[in-house]
């Protein structure tokens, strides 16, 4: 496709120059002839200091948000750089979201539960389903890794062609703050947006809980805007945000509600837990329904809501989705049961914020265990306020915390864990800084009728250190110390 067609279909104005562009980047490493180059603004680097690399590569043009002296190659300039190369490789793809239901889910927490149900759910009714969120990818099928929650929209792009081409005819995409304020999913028309909930997290990034807000609602803002789908937005209206969210866009999109009070659309009510899983009763569409499922907690019941409604709003009859969700699958990481085998359980979960932590501990409470070991720490370089939020949410609802790394990143771990446990009294505690150590102990201490959470990571599977990974799985390093703990009794 030539650069000038690709500006005109991409609602951009067209320039002299005419060359073909067959692939695109925005890393001048991968530069190669016919690459357009996407020089993007970045936190540590700008990419208009690397034109000269990508030229040098072979591009064949470059998009930029201001003027590059002598770049050596045809240069279009835009207001946003970002924004342009959503609208060009959605362009050049020629919308592949058009041929598939688009469901995004936003929120702090849930995103990636209720998106793992969507795709059960349009697999169920026997539409297949493509899946981009925090745990993998998956296309046509095929799953590969996830280095990023909802990625650049040039990849995002890419993926839903991949979708498309390779028959998939729906895609659940959890869709992060961050993309909402880079355009990562600015190209992206969706039949249903679902908003989980909101605490605090990323303020390191957003600086304030209005910011991060904000950057949620652009969702929505989007939604409203559609120029060839009528999407809708279903909320959570039991959450505070939730109810700001459905009165602002009340009369611009079809709000569609989930939650527990009287008069919602989609409400949960009669709700039992037990160690298989839940029950409860379903008021949607003017009718009641028994649900089952094999997840426990009142935030999975949250997050079946969110599902159910967005499926049917994509056009699954809400009965098949119902009858999908009691063979849903475990969701790795999340609330994720070991195998232990013993008379005590273990469980691993993503939670990484105060509010996510508490629902976990408070989903656990229920199980009436006789003692809950809680292990978890705190990310460096990252939000350092819910330290001791995270801490509080820990002593209240578990009888021994064990503190430990989680990712430092390029903070001192010893640091990042004395920041944690001033929120927790001495007697209360241990601090032990190698997460394996800590996830033995916490096994070696658990006794009959105990639950140890081991909170934090959830399914990923390496710890970081500086510019350094290393592998590092919570739920092997849990099965390895109850195995040890087994062969030694």
């Amino acid at each position: 496709m030539t650069l000038r067609a690709l500006l005109e279909s991409a609602g951009l104005p067209p320039v002299l120059a005419d060359p073909v562009i067959s692939s695109f980047c925005h890393d001048s490493r991968q530069a190669s002839p016919g690459t357009l180059f996407f020089a993007l603004p970045g936190q540590n680097a700008d990419g208009a200091e690397f034109v000269r690399q990508a030229v040098a590569g072979g591009a064949a043009a470059v998009v930029a948000s201001s003027a590059i002296s002598d770049p050596g190659c045809p240069l279009v300039i835009v207001p946003d750089a970002r924004a342009a190369m959503a609208d060009i490789t959605a362009a050049f793809h020629h919308h592949p979201d058009r041929s598939l239901k688009c469901a995004g889910i936003t929120g702090t927490n849930g995103k990636t539960t209720t998106a793992f149900l969507l795709k059960h759910i349009f697999d169920s009714a026997s539409l297949r389903c493509g899946l981009i969120g925090t745990v993998k990818y998956v296309v046509g099928g095929a799953e590969s890794s996830a280095p990023r929650t909802t990625p650049e929209s040039l990849d995002l792009q890419d993926m839903l062609a991949g979708m498309r081409d390779s028959g998939d005819r729906a895609v659940a995409i959890e869709v992060s703050s961050h993309a909402l304020v880079q355009h990562r999913v600015r190209a992206v028309e969706f039949d249903a947006a679902v908003f989980t909930n909101l605490t605090q997290d990323h303020l390191d990034f957003h600086r304030s809980m209005d910011s991060y807000f904000d950057a949620k609602s652009l969702l929505f803002e989007a939604l409203a805007t559609q120029a060839t789908k009528k999407g809708r937005a279903i909320i959570n209206v039991d959450d505070r945000h939730g109810r700001m969210l459905a009165e602002k866009f009340a009369k611009r999109v079809k709000v569609v509600t989930f939650g527990r009070g009287v008069g919602e659309d989609f409400r949960a009510s009669e709700i039992r837990f037990d160690a298989s899983g839940a029950v409860f009763q379903l008021d949607a569409k003017k009718k009641s329904f028994l649900v089952r499922m094999p997840l426990i907690g009142l935030f999975n019941i949250y997050n079946a809501l969110g599902a159910l409604a967005a499926a049917t709003a994509c056009g699954v009859e809400l009965r098949s989705a119902i009858a999908a969700l009691a063979d849903a699958p475990q969701v790795p990481g999340r609330l994720e049961r070991v195998r232990a085998q013993r008379n005590f359980q273990v469980f691993v979960d993503y939670a990484h914020t105060d509010d996510a932590l508490r629902n976990v501990l408070r989903t656990l409470r229920e199980l009436n265990p006789a003692r809950i070991i809680t292990v978890f720490g705190c990310g460096g370089d990252r939000d350092r306020t819910k330290r001791p939020l995270m801490a509080a949410a820990a002593n209240e609802l578990s009888d021994w915390t064990l503190i430990t790394s989680d990712n430092p990143r390029h903070e001192d771990p010893e640091a990042i864990i004395r920041d944690v446990a001033e929120g927790i009294p001495a007697d209360r505690h241990e601090k032990i800084t190698d997460r394996e150590a800590a996830i033995r102990h916490a096994v070696t201490l658990a006794r009959p009728g105990d639950i140890v959470l081991i909170a934090g990571k959830g399914h990923e599977n390496y710890q970081e250190f500086g510019d350094r990974r290393i592998p590092f799985d919570d739920v092997a390093c849990a099965s390895a110390a109850i195995a040890d703990k087994k062969s030694e009794s």
